[in-house]
């Protein structure tokens, strides 16, 4: 089972309830992913994502990965990819897969710039985050494929065109 929590700064309150919208996305990320079993055990997985701005974002980027600017989407990974497997294990019944937080300005904005709708976007960066804290990383090609691919199938589940589209044509 999964369970995604979810504290959105007022800006992004103001626009819709993203409550449901980050649930589908983290589940269909999963369901897409190599773990999809994960979500048929015997135990509760949760995901705690925080809808927040530039700022906040910005800080914990140049604290954790070192660049001093803001970012669409950053993730925190708490259980270790050669671990989730063994996750049902678990002694609670509970595990948190880890956090993932979003910069409002920095989403609107690309969203803009590529021509799509601001949630949809939002739902491919919950994807995206939710991937990373299973383990995907797109460091090398051969990894950016994979992930991309993982990406593109659960976006494709929650009716959402391939974010991919026009690079892929660009190779």
């Amino acid at each position: 089972m999964l369970r995604t929590e979810l504290s959105a700064s007022p800006v992004w309150e103001q626009e819709r309830d993203w409550t449901d919208l980050v649930a589908r996305s983290a589940r269909a990320a999963i369901a897409s992913s190599s773990h999809a079993d994960l979500l048929v055990r015997n135990f509760t997985m949760e995901i705690s994502v925080k809808m927040s701005d530039n700022v906040e974002v910005q800080t914990l980027n140049k604290a954790y990965r070192g660049k001093d600017k803001p970012t669409n989407v950053l993730s925190f990974p708490q259980v270790q990819p050669d671990l989730l497997e063994t996750l049902s294990n678990t002694d609670d019944g509970e595990v948190l897969l880890g956090d993932i937080i979003l910069a409002h300005e920095t989403c609107r904005d690309e969203a803009i710039a590529k021509n799509i709708s601001f949630s949809h976007h939002v739902s491919h960066l919950v994807v995206h985050g939710s991937l990373h804290l299973l383990g995907y990383d797109h460091e090398n090609e051969v990894d950016a494929e994979i992930m991309e691919n993982c990406e593109i199938n659960a976006l494709m589940t929650l009716g959402i065109a391939n974010p991919y589209a026009d690079q892929a044509q660009n190779r």
